[in-house]
């Protein structure tokens, strides 16, 4: 493992698979908002996914007048944000004990409060601006296959309510219920005996949603359009280099640029970078290697069985946890164009040892794993099983595609300013878990790049410090540490 996480990150390939999601590409797919590159701005964000995104955002919102350039390597949205399996998930019982071992009880709750409220801010965003994008705030349901993992799922679950509110045990990140096996099968329409005989040991029930990250980030980017945003797709940057120090007697206004970012097309001179680059990070951000590395997560867009309820379009996302994984899934809503269609990610936990191993440390995703093609093919019928009847006509699989996260050795995402880099920012390195945790982190780092007081419901943890670089180098890279059950491309909820 520590051999890939030493594997520099390269840019992203410009042979990528299409998700469903992408197909038909959005109309800002390719925009350049500028037939030439700016030669200056106040802030030049790298990457256009979720994060970038959501960083424009704020920083349009609360600096009206600033210059805002982004530079996407490819198309907009075309990285991960744009190929994950559609859930809002957090699943934050499954890390709340680690989290407060670890960092303390106060520093879980903020953690779990932070997934949540970026759940309910998503799909409130998406309703009030009217977004078409799949928005379907709805219950989540995690069917668990190992009777240890049931059992210490109980465990975390009380004591995260033990530590909440009342309120928000009942209407909020604590409200949980509890299934055991017969009472799951049925009220799930999965099989009792699932993959491989694995029998269901219970479930827990509780709050997401799922959505089209793709049509949301894409609406957000014309949002930003019309704030005055300067888009410049397929720009990939080519370095990050310190500017000399400026003339002590230039008193102009403007901060003077700290940073060029060098492209093919020529170069930006700017005070403030921020990289909203994920698993591409240390290839831009060399401190950062080992310390984000890229993970490649694989994802199937599958038609549903002839007895799937409600011809497939179900009433709740999915999880199926086993000892050594899970797998994630949601089924599109009755209104979009594939109705019912299954969209299941996941599998890394049945590959072999040296297999998983070896879908970390790669940014390929041009191409697919067959083992996971397989697994994600199969897995489908084998947990519904008498629920799902015959294949549809035309098949079962309708599109399978990859995608690249970024894994962090502690779980957690560095935000914040880079150490000793003023004017260098990120927010990356999300496990997987973007969909909740990127919306609320760019507005953490927009409020620190402003001198905004956040750490009133911002984790501190979750601040990319020297200290922390230097344990994570000292403790060393092991995997897939802290993601979540919702796993996938940027979050693939």
């Amino acid at each position: 493992m520590e051999a890939r996480a030493q594997i520099l990150p390269s840019l992203p390939v410009p042979n990528s698979t299409s998700s469903c999601w992408q197909d038909p590409p959005s109309a800002i797919h390719d925009l350049r908002s500028t037939e030439e590159l700016p030669s200056s701005a106040d802030y030049v964000i790298v990457g256009g996914g979720i994060s970038g995104a959501m960083i424009a955002w704020n920083l349009l919102e609360k600096s009206k007048d600033a210059r805002v350039v982004m530079l996407e390597a490819r198309g907009a949205v075309s990285g991960a944000t744009g190929r994950n399996g559609g859930h809002t998930k957090a699943a934050s019982y499954r890390t709340f004990p680690d989290h407060a071992q670890h960092h303390g009880m106060s520093q879980a709750l903020k953690i779990a409060r932070l997934e949540f409220d970026n759940i309910r801010a998503t799909h409130s965003i998406a309703r009030e601006l009217g977004f078409s994008c799949e928005s379907r705030p709805c219950d989540t349901v995690d069917i668990v296959y190992d009777a240890q993992t049931f059992d210490a799922g109980v465990k975390a679950i009380n004591m995260m309510k033990g530590n909440l509110t009342s309120e928000e045990c009942l209407d909020g990140c604590g409200q949980y219920r509890i299934y055991g096996p017969e009472e799951a099968a049925e009220r799930f329409h999965v099989d009792i005996e699932g993959y491989n005989g694995e029998k269901v040991a219970g479930a827990f029930e509780y709050e997401a949603g799922s959505i089209s990250a793709y049509k949301f980030t894409s609406n957000i980017l014309q949002c930003c359009l019309d704030r005055g945003l300067n888009l410049q797709t397929h720009t990939p940057v080519l370095g990050i280099i310190p500017c000399a120090a400026p003339d002590q007697q230039d008193h102009t206004s403007s901060p003077p640029p700290r940073w060029l970012i060098q492209t093919a097309r020529g170069t930006i001179a700017t005070p403030n970078v921020i990289l909203a680059t994920n698993g591409y990070t240390a290839h831009l951000l060399p401190t950062l290697q080992s310390l984000i590395v890229p993970l490649r997560g694989q994802i199937t867009a599958q038609r549903p069985g002839t007895r799937l309820p409600q011809g497939g379009c179900l009433s709740t996302t999915f999880s199926f946890i086993y000892k050594t994984g899970y797998e994630y899934m949601i089924t599109r809503p009755q209104t979009t164009p594939f109705p019912g269609d299954i969209i299941i990610g996941g599998g890394l936990g049945r590959l072999p040892p040296d297999a998983e191993v070896g879908e970390y440390g790669t940014c390929d995703d041009s191409s697919l794993n067959p083992q996971l093609s397989r697994y994600l093919r199969d897995c489908t019928k084998a947990y519904f099983g008498s629920h799902w009847g015959k294949d549809d006509p035309a098949g079962r699989v309708r599109k399978e595609w990859t995608g690249i996260m970024g894994v962090t050795g502690d779980g957690l995402p560095f935000v914040g300013q880079v150490p000793d880099a003023d004017g260098l920012w990120v927010s990356a390195g999300f496990n997987g878990h973007g969909m909740v945790l990127a919306l609320k982190c760019a507005e953490a780092l927009v409020g620190m790049m402003l001198g905004e007081e956040i750490s009133d419901w911002f984790p501190d943890c979750f601040r990319i410090s020297q200290e922390r670089v230097e344990r994570l180098r000292e403790i060393g890279f092991k995997g897939r540490k802290g993601m979540s059950v919702s796993e996938g491309p940027e979050g693939s909820r």
